[in-house]
């Protein structure tokens, strides 16, 4: 049986909230739990899982939003 929805796709622009840890935290994520180190980014997602992100690739990925 073939792929029917194959092809390139591109994300959802869509707003997170996040903050950057000043030392290192423990955070309940869905994949269980996971630490975060100083400067890290903790993510909320848009259905309010909390996750940690890298620095490098949270500059990479995302840009600050002024309402």
């Amino acid at each position: 049986m073939g792929n029917i929805n194959a092809g390139k796709y591109r994300k959802k622009p869509v707003t997170i909230e996040a903050y950057q840890t000043t030392s290192e935290v423990t955070i309940q994520t869905l994949e269980g739990l996971m630490k975060a180190e100083p400067g890290d980014w903790i993510i909320t997602g848009v259905a309010g899982e909390q996750y940690p992100c890298k620095p490098e690739i949270f500059e990479r990925t995302y840009e600050k939003v002024n309402d």
